[in-house]
C-alpha cells in the first residue's frame, strides 16, 4: 500500500482526536453532547492547522479494557466517528484502546473511516492492562468478511508495553508485515508523548517494504529529522495547548508543526 492512496501529502501528518470519557468509563460526564462538540472542535483546530488526516481514539477511557470493549463503547465511538467523517475534509482513522482491533475495523467500515490503528497486531506484550495478545488472524478475516477496504496500521514495539520475548524490532516488524498482513507499521517511544528513537525507525524501515510512521514524541522541532527517515507521523500531545495532552488542540502549534513537516519534503 502506498500512503498516497490515502493521503494527499507524500509525508502525511495525522493528528489525534483524543475523545472525552465515553459512556461506561469511570470519568464519563453523563452526557454525549459535550463529547460530540469536543471531537468536532478538535477536528476543526487540526484541519485549520493543515493536517493530512485525523485519528479518533477513546484516549480518556482509562483504565482500558485489554481486548474487547463493551457495546456502549463501540456504539459511542461509532456515533462520534461518523460525525467526524462527515465533517472532515481528510481521511479519518479509528483506534479502539487498548487493543480492540475488531471493534476498530467494524466502526471504521460502518462509518466510512479509512484506516485503523492496532496497538498489538501480532505477538504478545505485557502492559498495565496485563497481557495484550495480537489477533491478526481474526482482524484480517473480519475485514474480508465485511468486504472492507479499511487499511490496518499496526504498531511494532508498542508504547506502554514490553514484549514477552525480546526478538527485536526487525523480527517483529517482518512478522507483522508478512504474517500479520498489516498495511503500514507504526514505531513509537516508551509512553504517550515520548520521543521515538530515529534508530528504531530506520531499523524497521530497512527490514520491511511497508510504509513506516512515527507514532509518538514528534514535535515541531524534531519532525524534520523524523520525516527524513519515516513515511509519515501520528501526533497528538505536541499539538495541544502548551504541549499538555489533556489540553485542547492549538491550531497555531498545528500550523507550525505541519509547515516544518512540509519543509522535509
Amino acid at each position: 500500500m502506498r500512503l498516497e492512496q490515502l493521503f494527499p501529502a507524500a509525508w502525511p501528518v495525522i493528528g489525534v482526536i483524543h475523545l472525552l470519557p465515553l459512556p461506561g468509563a469511570p470519568r464519563f460526564g453523563g452526557q454525549m453532547t459535550p463529547i460530540f462538540d469536543h471531537a468536532l472542535a478538535e477536528l476543526d483546530a487540526l484541519s485549520r492547522g493543515g493536517v493530512d488526516g485525523v485519528i479518533v481514539e477513546n484516549f480518556s477511557d482509562v483504565p482500558f479494557y485489554p481486548a474487547r470493549v463493551p457495546a456502549e463503547t463501540v456504539a459511542a465511538i461509532a456515533a462520534i466517528t461518523r460525525e467526524v467523517v462527515t465533517a472532515a475534509r481528510v481521511p479519518v482513522g479509528v483506534n479502539v484502546l487498548r487493543n480492540d482491533a475488531a471493534a476498530a475495523v467494524a466502526v471504521a467500515t460502518a462509518t466510512g473511516a479509512a484506516f485503523v490503528r492496532v496497538n498489538v497486531h501480532t505477538g504478545v506484550v505485557m502492559s498495565e492492562q496485563g497481557l495484550l495478545v495480537g489477533a491478526s488472524h481474526e482482524t484480517l478475516r473480519l475485514r474480508a468478511a465485511l468486504k472492507s477496504q479499511v487499511a490496518i496500521f499496526a504498531d511494532v514495539g508498542v508504547k506502554h508495553a514490553a514484549p514477552l520475548a525480546g526478538r527485536g524490532l526487525v523480527s517483529e516488524a517482518i512478522d507483522t508485515a508478512e504474517r500479520g498482513l498489516a498495511d503500514a507499521l507504526i514505531v513509537s517511544g516508551d509512553r504517550t508523548g515520548s520521543a521515538t528513537a530515529i534508530s528504531d525507525v530506520t531499523t524497521v524501515a530497512e527490514g520491511v517494504t511497508l510504509p513506516v510512521l512515527v507514532g509518538s514524541g514528534a514535535t515541531a522541532d524534531n519532525v524534520g529529522a523524523i520525516m527524513a527517515h519515516a513515511d509519515g507521523v501520528i501526533v497528538g500531545t505536541h499539538l495541544k495547548r502548551g504541549g499538555i495532552v489533556t489540553e485542547p488542540v492549538d491550531p497555531r502549534r498545528v500550523t507550525r508543526f505541519v509547515a516544518n513537516a512540509r519543509d522535509t519534503g
